[in-house]
């Protein structure tokens, strides 16, 4: 059996001795985490691999880390943003199609009546991507994703989106960069919905960000090129598509992997099954004060398969409550 954090924790440190190696040397190493087994597992598995004369050390060019996006970097309750996002394109754009109040899912979405949306399952949610998704040029449709990330609020904390991020995770990136590790998002989430608010959000660039995508085609627009977006999947990257899209966009197994999710299963095994240090790591929402609580039977981010089996694949599992000093960057 591997054990993925066979280097993080060691072969038989106890939770004391790993903790001490944190030290005044990492004082300020992932200060809204709080001290203790997580955030000394991560301390000790980053200063393993990077310390040459160690026999766990990886050669910087091979120190990358991928991480899901919803449920792991942002918050995914009461729903996943994209989804939100998709409704208020919709409605937005609900004047240009009359058709649309006859018809599901839009009826339902107009009426605001989100259980007929839900009834009309997957061909209804595919309907509602396409709609609001597609038809655009990417330059457009990047135009519409920051105007809404500048405007829409979140329902519970009425903050913007783009405030409503995990800042232990951002953190994390932030240690993780410092330590010579390339940082890419694997997200389910449109990777033209990520691309142009992740660099502001989390320093990651929009070339390392791997998600689902529709069609793309090359034309002209009157004498001017342009990418237009078409109503047709290319790629979802969730599942077991999560390991192909890395092996496809970014060619080479990463030592570190963060998820939240089932969603993240395939992924999680991919990466922490490789040779040499690896290490997993499962964002667990156990916080119903700061943020939310949930897990096996949540609609949005459900971890059951992965959590049940993080033991035994060396997965470490963050708790939310008990390891972040501070969900979100504006808790005091």
């Amino acid at each position: 059996m591997r054990y993925a954090l066979r280097v993080a924790c060691g072969f038989c440190l106890s939770v004391a001795a790993i903790a001490s190696l944190v030290g005044a040397a990492c004082a300020d190493a992932l200060p809204s985490w709080n001290d203790g087994r997580s955030k000394a597992a991560i301390i000790n598995f980053v200063t393993a691999v990077t310390s040459e004369g160690d026999a766990r050390f990886v050669p910087v060019g091979e120190r990358m880390a991928v991480f899901d996006n919803d449920g792991t970097l942002w918050s995914e309750q009461p729903a996943y943003f994209q989804l939100t996002f998709a409704l208020d394109r919709i409605n937005a754009l609900a004047p240009q199609h009359p058709e649309w109040k006859g018809q599901e899912p839009f009826k339902s979405i107009l009426a605001g009546d989100f259980e007929g949306m839900a009834a009309t399952g997957e061909k209804g949610a595919v309907e509602l991507i396409m709609a609001s998704h597609a038809g655009t040029t990417t330059d457009e449709f990047t135009a519409v994703v920051k105007d809404w990330f500048a405007t829409a609020r979140h329902p519970r904390f009425d903050r913007p989106y783009n405030e409503i991020i995990f800042q232990p995770m951002v953190e994390l990136l932030e240690y993780l960069r410092a330590n010579g590790f390339r940082t890419y998002i694997v997200s389910g989430g449109g990777i033209e919905f990520m691309r142009p608010m992740t660099e502001s959000m989390y320093g990651i660039p929009p070339a390392q960000v791997v998600g689902s995508s529709i069609v793309t085609r090359y034309e002209l627009d009157g004498d001017t090129p342009v990418l237009r977006r078409e109503a047709e999947f290319d790629f979802i990257d969730d599942g077991p598509g999560k390991p192909v899209g890395i092996n496809t966009f970014i060619g080479a197994r990463p030592i570190f992997v963060a998820g939240n999710s089932d969603g993240d299963y395939e992924m999680m095994r991919w990466v922490t099954a490789g040779e040499g240090p690896r290490f997993g790591l499962i964002v667990h929402h156990t916080d119903a004060e700061r943020e939310w609580a949930y897990d096996r039977k949540s609609s949005f981010g459900k971890l059951d398969k992965a959590l049940t089996e993080a033991a035994q694949r060396g997965w470490l599992v963050v708790d939310m409550k008990a390891d972040w000093r501070k969900v979100f960057p504006f808790d005091k």
